[in-house]
């Protein structure tokens, strides 16, 4: 029996708790071995991003392409893409392996509020990379971001932008809801044919560093381990639920922390 692998293509968080750091962490708790390409090198910690060193995208096509060669990689997760030409080398890469599955994650802003997406980048995101994709998760901002519309406050409103943005082509949305104000955060999600909410109590903590990547990081793992699209949503939107349920149980820097992704062993 083989072991089921996932790739993370994302930046790196210097502080460990979102990107690249985030997402090995979860493909692990996730019982899924984790691969990574580096997209960025970021100066950051719990309080705020200080500093972005993009990666030449040719070495991003090296390190794709020394994945892919060796290893059976069963899904992919893509994160923090900050420039047009590492944005077309990871396309060109996913065309070349096809990869059975591609969760991407159009991460724009960090918790801190500094953006992390360059906005020449933006339509590059929207007309390459998300064609590609099994199922895209922006939270609320970003889906707006991404339409060039006003933030959904309806559950109307976030169907009708779900049906947008599957239009762009990728197969499935999730739209996440952690930015509302209500007692429960809801996320979305929309396919062609359906729109299921997928609701969690709101939970008071300020520890909710890499919540976005880590979710899309379960989803991918749970891809991997060959469950389908719905059942893998629930999963990750149940996992990363309760690592933020649990974060509390760190003391780890000054600012916004991390969730707790190995929750269920220590």
């Amino acid at each position: 029996m083989s072991t089921p692998v996932a790739l993370t293509i994302a930046g790196s968080d210097s502080s460990g708790g979102a990107g690249i750091q985030a997402d090995l962490k979860t493909f692990a708790a996730s019982g899924v071995y984790g691969a990574s390409v580096i997209t960025a090198l970021t100066a950051q910690n719990t309080r705020g991003v200080t500093g972005v060193h993009p990666v030449p995208a040719g070495f991003v096509t090296e390190q794709i392409d020394a994945v892919f060669d060796d290893l059976d990689v069963g899904a992919v997760k893509i994160g923090m893409v900050a420039q047009r030409d590492v944005i077309a080398a990871i396309a060109a890469g996913l065309r070349r392996w096809t990869p059975k599955h591609v969760v991407l994650d159009p991460v724009m802003v960090a918790t801190s509020g500094d953006r992390l997406l360059a906005p020449e980048a933006i339509e590059a995101l929207r007309t390459t990379l998300i064609p590609l994709a099994d199922i895209i998760t922006p939270n609320l901002p970003e889906a707006a971001a991404l339409l060039d519309e006003p933030i959904a406050v309806s559950e109307a409103d976030i169907a009708a932008q779900g049906q947008r943005l599957l239009a762009l082509g990728c197969k499935a949305v999730l739209i996440k809801g952690g930015h509302g104000t209500s007692a429960q955060s809801i996320d979305y999600l929309v396919t062609r044919d359906k729109l299921v909410a997928l609701p969690a109590q709101r939970i008071a903590t300020s520890n909710t560093h890499g919540t976005g990547c880590t979710l899309s990081s379960a989803i991918a793992a749970a891809l991997a381990k060959g469950g389908e699209m719905e059942v893998a949503v629930n999963f990750a939107k149940a996992y990363v639920t309760q690592a933020i349920a649990e974060a509390d149980r760190f003391s780890v820097g000054h600012g916004h922390g991390p969730v707790h992704h190995f929750h269920a062993y220590y």
